[in-house]
């Protein structure tokens, strides 16, 4: 089954406007944030191709010149999945893979464990990443999607705030029996199922939590969730940039 993935990239972003080709980050690390991320996803072994899905001009240039697969999509498009959605209908591929184009730590296992669990649960029209939340601002922090399961590894709910709210609290993040989850931004799809998905009407709790996902859970599709061990920290803020690029220099 051929595998194709693709990061949508769009200039325009409400906190870091032009994020994904700072300079900042080619100054320090020799590559802009987009080719950290197509770099890294190059190096999983089950895929058989990587684009970039771009409404900019100058994203496109970029991509380009540091040797990239990039295509131009519409600039109607008000989410990434609608961005891939009309990449993946020029495409023939049996599996979509979004990778978002500001997760620069990113790993190619993680992009084949995406695919892995997928694969394995034909019940899955998706499929997703999360870890283990350790540090308890993160529970409280709105930049940090967390989600909860059910018995069979299926996504119940994803937000911003706190899930579960733990009333009678025995620890920060230490509650006999709950596992506090970080949701990783990284999606598998059947591509069917993406096309079908991209003319589902919007959830209001996609509109509230601005999480696209809950559009799925919302149509009731089920979304398979496996837990990795790989942490990847996306670049939402200056703080969150600065962070990357000071981790970088040390690694």
């Amino acid at each position: 089954m051929k595998v194709v993935v693709v990061i949508p990239a769009r200039y325009a972003s409400t906190r870091l406007p032009g994020k994904l080709i700072l300079p900042e980050a080619k100054v320090s690390t020799g590559r802009y944030i987009i080719e950290h991320v197509y770099r890294n996803v190059q190096r999983a072994r089950r895929i058989n191709r990587v684009i970039v899905a771009t409404d900019s001009q100058r994203i496109y240039d970029i991509v380009k010149a540091f040797g990239g697969d990039v295509e131009m999509t519409s600039e109607l498009h008000t989410s990434g999945t609608d961005r891939i959605a009309e990449v993946a209908s020029r495409l023939d591929a049996g599996i979509i893979i979004n990778v978002q184009g500001d997760e620069p730590e990113v790993r190619g296992v993680m992009v084949d464990q995406v695919l892995d669990t997928l694969i394995e649960d034909d019940k899955a029209v998706m499929a997703t990443l999360a870890n283990k939340i350790t540090d308890v601002s993160e529970l409280t922090d709105p930049n940090v999607v967390k989600v909860v399961l059910d018995n069979y590894g299926y996504a119940l709910y994803f937000s911003r705030s706190q899930i579960p709210y733990v009333r009678d609290r025995k620890g920060p993040v230490s509650e006999p029996g709950i596992t506090f989850l970080r949701h990783l931004g990284i999606y598998a799809y059947r591509r069917d199922f993406l096309l079908e998905y991209s003319r589902l009407p919007a959830s209001p709790l996609e509109y509230a939590e601005k999480l696209e996902q809950l559009r799925v859970i919302f149509n009731g599709y089920k979304i398979k969730v496996s837990i990795t061990d790989y942490a990847s920290n996306g670049i939402d803020t200056w703080d969150d940039l600065k962070a990357f690029l000071e981790k970088y220099r040390y690694d």
